[in-house]
């Protein structure tokens, strides 16, 4: 029998299964990233992404499509990490907006929704590039499109577009040099393929486990939209008791395997430690006398300590009750800086205790923690201008990675001038804060910035996390990489080698200054002496050393 149309119930469903499923394929997703770095990061960002969405339909109660669509949207576009959580927004935005109005959806709305979704997110990037997620929402739009003038029944409609969606993905290497030489298909793309994968999962009526994009303690059913965390537990052994047995005797071992029997009769998890005249006893059980009264065949009782752990939930349930109740408070009434309003101010994107000290010095007000390892989310951005008390702000992402997440924090911004200087590293930051100059109008110094990032040349030094091969170099797991602003610039075995040939092809005749942050795995000693031996290379250069403690990274660095 044909199925012709999504009621609101289903779609709910539908986009829960969507979610949980690329939360269950974010490895293998991150694992096609082209570089073979350490931090790849696709598949979690897209995941985060959806999960911030999906938190938001969890807690709705009944919902009518609207509602729906409302939570999707916003969920996701506040949880937007990473250029591919943010086009995965902005793909359901679209999708969201088109749908909105409708009360079930036939194949018609759901080809118009996929057409929506496909432009939204195109027009959200400045310069589109096929053979990435872009291609695969188009091909899924444009079969979208031709199903829906062919049939109306749903259970034809997805599969066709889910085996054209695939098709697309496959093609995506011949579309992108890049992928072809390392051997993969787009990350983006296969991300987006698993979220309709999983909802149509969902659709088939298959069994889905949402635990893992549920909140921790939740309930999580395939047949229940709302899932509440502040749910009593069944808590079986009531009372957490511990002492210590002063032995009047010898405890043997004997004595020790008798005991714990013994517990494990009346309760659970169990502990009991002896170490010559002394016994450390814990565990869960309904009776605590029992446990007592057959502690003390052994000897004297010391430190006894009961907690009634029913108790202790109901209080902790209400303390997280008026913690989310305070919280919610906080964002719909935020506090602001009592510092007067000042002119303009910066916000950047940063990780490593080094480098955040660096910023601060040079004037930020506000850093989030974050780059290559976690990429920030739009709701972290909007939470960092929410606490600074400025009429514009800089922001300052670091990473190119972060751009879009800051770019769609600045659209939902309208109390503030916010101008997005496109920094894609850590240096070209520090170069343009360092060029700031406070007497000079915002436009001004947003003119000096990024001229001023344009001379900057980075480079970052990691290890591989697999074979691959890419710029025509072969590398190996557990090989040293040096990065810089447009490929691998060098791979080698050791992490000074490695980084003298990437500077090799840094520096030239009009350089004078390099500047080296090395990380949190590199010892002060090494890094001094490893700058002594840049400073010989390059005589007529400047060479600087800074802690950056930096994960990941053993140095990141900047040729100017």
């Amino acid at each position: 029998m044909a199925t012709k149309t999504i009621n609101v119930d289903m779609l709910a469903k539908m986009f829960l299964a969507g979610a949980q499923n690329i939360e269950a394929q974010k490895e293998f997703i991150n694992e096609l990233n082209v570089f073979p770095v350490p931090d790849g990061d696709t598949g979690t960002n897209m995941s985060l992404t959806i999960i911030s969405a999906a938190k938001e339909v969890m807690a709705l109660e009944k919902p009518d499509m609207k509602d729906l669509a409302k939570a999707i949207s916003s969920g996701s576009l506040r949880g937007a990490r990473g250029n591919s959580g943010v086009i995965l927004s902005q793909l359901l935005r679209g999708f969201t907006k088109s749908i909105r109005e409708e009360k079930e959806i036939d194949v018609l709305s759901l080809a118009a929704a996929c057409a929506r979704a496909r432009d939204t997110a195109y027009k959200a990037v400045m310069k589109p590039k096929e053979g990435t997620i872009l291609t695969v929402a188009s091909g899924i739009a444009e079969k979208a499109a031709e199903m829906a003038g062919e049939t109306e029944d749903l259970e034809e409609f997805i599969p066709a577009v889910i085996e054209h969606a695939k098709a697309v993905l496959e093609k995506t290497p011949d579309m992108l040099p890049v992928l072809k030489e390392a051997g993969v298909v787009d990350s983006g793309g296969q991300g987006l393929l698993e979220v309709i994968k999983g909802a149509y999962d969902a659709f088939q009526g298959k069994e889905i486990d949402y635990s893992a994009i549920a909140p921790k303690n939740a309930s999580a059913s395939a047949g229940a939209v709302k899932i509440n965390s502040q749910e009593p537990v069944d808590i079986k052994f009531g009372y957490c008791t511990e002492f210590i047995i002063l032995t009047e005797k010898e405890f043997t071992e004997d004595n020790e395997q008798e005991f714990k029997a013994y517990l494990s009769s009346i309760g659970d998890s169990i502990v009991c430690v002896a170490d010559d005249d002394v016994v450390k006893v814990h565990v869960h059980t309904n009776d605590p006398g029992l446990a007592i009264q057959k502690a003390l065949t052994f000897g004297q009782l010391s430190r006894m300590k009961i907690d009634n752990m029913r108790e202790e939930h109901q209080e902790k349930l209400i303390k997280d009750a008026e913690k989310l109740a305070a919280q919610d408070a906080a964002k719909e009434t935020p506090k602001k800086p009592d510092e007067p309003r000042k002119a303009m101010g910066f916000i950047t994107v940063s990780i490593g205790e080094g480098l955040n000290e660096i910023f601060k010095e040079l004037g930020a007000d506000y850093i989030i923690e974050g780059g290559q390892t976690m990429n920030p989310s739009t709701e972290d951005m909007l939470n960092a201008i929410d606490q600074v008390n400025a009429d514009s702000i800089f922001i300052l992402p670091n990473n190119k990675n972060i751009v879009l997440a800051a770019n769609q924090a600045k659209a939902l911004v309208k109390d503030k001038e916010i101008i997005v200087i496109p920094t894609k590293t850590v240096p070209q930051g520090i170069t343009a804060i360092i060029n700031f100059v406070p007497d000079a109008d915002a436009k001004t110094n947003e003119e000096t910035m990024l001229e001023e990032i344009k001379n900057v040349k980075s480079g970052q030094v990691t290890y591989a996390v697999r074979d691959t091969k890419i710029d025509d170099k072969e590398i190996h797991e557990g090989d040293i990489m040096g990065i810089g602003d447009s490929g691998i610039l060098a791979v080698g075995k050791g992490i000074e080698e490695t980084t003298k040939e990437m500077l090799s092809q840094l520096v030239d005749e009009d350089s004078e200054l390099i500047s080296l942050y090395y990380g949190e795995e590199v010892r002060e000693e090494d890094a001094q002496r490893f700058t002594e031996e840049v400073e010989s290379l390059y005589p007529d250069v400047d060479v600087d050393a800074h802690f950056g403690g930096q994960p990941i990274y053993y140095y990141v660095l900047a040729v100017e």
